[in-house]
């Protein structure tokens, strides 16, 4: 049997790290949360595997520490860091690729998974919107690592962010529209998922098995 930290992608990290990690899941008191906070957020821009489990680990250490102390150092200061990294969202795209999609698949991930009382962090929902629109921006689409990121991030939270604001899903859709009737130069993959991203927002953030078999069955070919 797993051990409970084992399914937590942390096994990459140095001894020292990990001990680190399990701990802050466990007693997120006796350790310094800051710390912490910046090492889950380093990883994922760098490894992008990390950076989908990521927001599993940051919901685990909130919790923890809710618990213990009714405390929240450790959502304020991911937080924090968070809103650092998006101000400088548009550098780090230029700079790297890899790590501005490792970015936005640690911040939707991150929505994903913290809530306030169930409901999303307001305060995520226009930086989570601002990426996602930039994703879907024309010299955003001409590059299949965004495109992919941008169809995997609206398949997992689209439906929790259009209930938290329409209008700027609506936004969004409208742009992606645009983007597959009118971009020139869209490989016929990207062309596909943003079809395939269309019809599963059309049918109410679901696609019939019709149509995820032919969608599916043109990924695979």
């Amino acid at each position: 049997m797993e051990s409970p930290t084992e399914d937590y992608k942390i096994q990459s990290f140095d001894q020292d790290t990990q001990m680190l990690l399990k701990t802050a899941l466990k007693d997120p008191g006796s350790v310094n949360l800051e710390k912490v906070s910046n090492i889950i957020i380093d990883q994922s821009l760098k490894d992008q595997m990390f950076s989908k489990e990521a927001g599993r680990i940051c919901y685990t250490i909130v919790q923890a520490e809710a618990k213990q102390n009714n405390g929240s150092v450790f959502r304020r200061n991911l937080l924090n860091r968070l809103q650092q990294e998006f101000k400088n969202r548009e550098e780090m795209r230029k700079c790297s690729l890899q790590e501005w999609v490792c970015f936005v698949t640690f911040i939707c991930n991150v929505f994903d998974y913290l809530k306030v009382n169930n409901m999303p962090m307001l305060a995520l929902v226009h930086p989570v919107f601002d990426c996602l629109m930039r994703l879907a921006q024309p010299d955003a689409l001409l590059n299949e690592a965004e495109v992919d990121c941008l169809v995997l991030q609206l398949h997992r939270i689209g439906e929790q962010l259009e209930n938290a604001n329409r209008p700027r899903m609506d936004e969004l859709f409208f742009q992606l529209r645009d983007g597959f009737l009118l971009q020139e130069g869209l490989s016929s993959m990207s062309r596909l998922l943003l079809l395939e991203l269309l019809e599963f927002r059309a049918g109410g953030w679901s696609l019939s098995s019709t149509a995820d078999k032919y969608y599916y069955s043109e990924i695979a070919e």
